[in-house]
């Protein structure tokens, strides 16, 4: 039996660093080990400081996650001081944390996993005429015109002949694993290079309600957005018929060319539909509130949770039953390693025991990553948009039923190819139109309760630290783009007496446990995976990138001893 060992490091297109490692048997990947290797120190710096202050120093925990941790931050501290925040705050949060989603998913799909489908050097010999032909076929999109795709091929032998491939440096290009014709792989191009200059239009809406982006701002208690519609310092008329705009632009392109890609690409690839699904277990804690966040039967997402593939029940989720182990990762416990804790009895206590040089496997150690492993229920649990349609599906969510159905009829697949590597780039696909759609629901429902005249935004009760109680605590729950984000709070004396945050790549990259459970990304790579040239590692990519891994958010003080590092090494 042949067997290899593959090292990825660092995987690139993705938010921070992450290592990769299999064992290829045959042409399988046998084992895995999935390893974060930056360790930084959010949680730590948030002791002893004002908790109102507190979604200002979380949101810096990513610059591309740059609204959830701020609103995950907000919900735990009104949460332990019982605010209520008024209703205009909440719509307005949902709009620019929907918008986030919508202009996260696109860039994820174009320039941070499209091209693990796309060879962007076979778009060099397609017939810009034909390509023209297959745009018309799918799309009213209006950039459909055979010059067009003319240009945009131009500008890539541009690239390419004046070696400065740029973006598209250092891709596996003619690998036996691309199956796109030429024509489609110059339509994906046009359209990645299109989605460069829509996400940057459309993601202004955050600098209207948030004064910036990235990192708007918010308030505990609402939302730091004035409005009169009679100020031009505020939000006013102009500015609502602006943010119409914006709603529009970013509807049309997700409908006429995220999504008909997506489906056209998926059909060229539906064997990935029995490929890296993992865990079985998907958990999510719900997203987008009507009312109150504390009120779960007003989330447009629901909660719940999914074992074993089984869309028949839906357990519900309770933020107790989550627990962090140490055993695999560079942390320690006073109880020992083999126990787990809640995030309100978190410890974040570093202890770097790794591989003494950066060619030393990281398998052949108990501890091997940054990550923690967070369980529910003792299980691991995949988070993301996935587990999120899976739920939405399964609770009998209308609008997410039809369009699952829709994608299944399409490709000509049954519901078990939803748990796998081509299920999850679907499921994003999916939610990002559902709440392009739905972005509509809450736009005009601020504008009627503005006509009304409600401009209020913030609640300023509690506000005061000498009201609150000398102890309380409060857990913030968010579903993020990349899935279920938790903060938890303990304030004693006014102060942050403890601070913890476990999020969604925390989640899905977690390490092997007390019980040596893998977490989602191990376990995805271990599932029915193909690895046909292990020097050019095409599949793990794929799955990988599917989950849209953000290592930065997980790791929550840089080394400054930074280690060598390559692409990939094969033994």
């Amino acid at each position: 039996m042949a067997r290899t060992k593959v090292v990825v490091d660092p995987i690139s297109r993705i938010e921070g660093h992450l290592r990769i490692e299999v064992q290829e048997e045959d042409g399988r990947i046998a084992d895995a080990w999935a390893s974060s290797t930056q360790f930084r120190g959010i949680e730590i710096i948030m002791q002893g400081r004002d908790p109102r202050d507190a979604w200002a120093f979380t949101q810096r925990i990513c610059g591309v996650c740059t609204v959830v941790h701020a609103v995950a931050s907000c919900r735990a501290v009104e949460d332990a001081l019982d605010i209520r925040i008024p209703p205009n705050a909440n719509l307005i949060r949902n709009l620019v944390h929907g918008m986030q989603f919508i202009q996260d998913h696109v860039i994820h799909f174009y320039h941070l996993h499209a091209l693990d489908w796309v060879d962007v050097v076979s778009a060099l010999s397609a017939n810009p005429a034909a390509t023209a032909g297959i745009a018309r076929q799918v799309s009213p999109w209006p950039n459909n015109s055979a010059t067009y795709f003319q240009e945009v091929q131009d500008r890539l032998k541009n690239f390419v002949a004046g070696g400065q491939l740029g973006i598209f440096t250092n891709g596996y290009w003619g690998h036996p694993a691309y199956k796109l014709p030429p024509e489609v792989n110059l339509l994906a191009v046009a359209h990645y290079l299109e989605a460069l200059d829509w996400q940057r239009d459309v993601i202004r809406l955050h600098t209207v309600f948030g004064g910036k982006n990235p990192h708007p701002n918010f308030l505990v208690g609402g939302m730091a957005s004035a409005i009169n519609l009679d100020d031009t310092a505020t939000i006013n008329a102009e500015r609502l018929t602006d943010i119409r705009s914006m709603i529009t632009k970013a509807q049309r392109f997700v409908e006429q060319v995220y999504w008909p890609d997506l489906v056209a690409i998926a059909g060229f690839y539906k064997e990935w539909g029995a490929i890296g699904g993992g865990t079985g277990n998907y958990l999510a804690c719900g997203e987008f509130p009507d009312g109150d966040i504390r009120d779960t039967d007003s989330l447009y997402f629901p909660p719940g949770v999914i074992v074993d593939k089984d869309l028949s029940t839906v357990l519900p989720y309770d933020q107790e039953l989550v627990k962090e182990y140490v055993t695999s990762s560079w942390y320690e416990y006073e109880g020992g390693d083999a126990v787990g804790l809640h995030p309100y009895e978190g410890e974040t206590k570093a202890r770097y025991t790794g591989p003494p040089t950066p060619w030393t496997y990281l398998q052949d150690h108990d501890k091997y990553t940054w990550m923690k492993s967070p369980r529910y229920d003792e299980r691991p649990m995949e988070v993301g948009p996935l587990a999120r349609m899976l739920v939405a599906y399964a609770s009998g969510h209308e609008e997410a039923r039809a369009l699952v159905g829709e994608v299944l009829s399409r490709l000509n697949v049954g519901p078990a190819a939803l748990f796998s590597t081509l299920g999850r780039t679907a499921a994003r696909g999916i939610e990002t139109v559902l709440l392009a759609r739905r972005m509509d629901v809450w736009y005009d429902r601020l504008v009627e309760r503005i006509k009304n005249g409600d401009t209020q935004t913030f609640a300023g009760d509690m506000w005061d630290p000498d009201e609150w109680p000398s102890t309380t605590q409060g857990y913030g729950c968010l579903d993020a783009p990349r899935g279920a984000l938790g903060h938890w709070v303990q304030i004693e004396d006014a102060k942050i007496a403890r601070y913890q945050c476990v999020v969604p790549s925390t989640w899905n990259c977690s390490p092997r446990d007390a019980n040596g459970q893998p977490g989602p990304y191990e376990a995805a790579l271990v599932d029915n995976h193909p690895l046909v040239r292990p020097d050019q590692p095409i599949e793990i990519l794929r799955t990988i990138h599917s989950f849209d891994p953000c290592m930065a958010c997980g790791v929550h003080v840089l080394d400054a001893q930074g280690n060598p590092v390559t692409e990939v090494r094969v033994q």
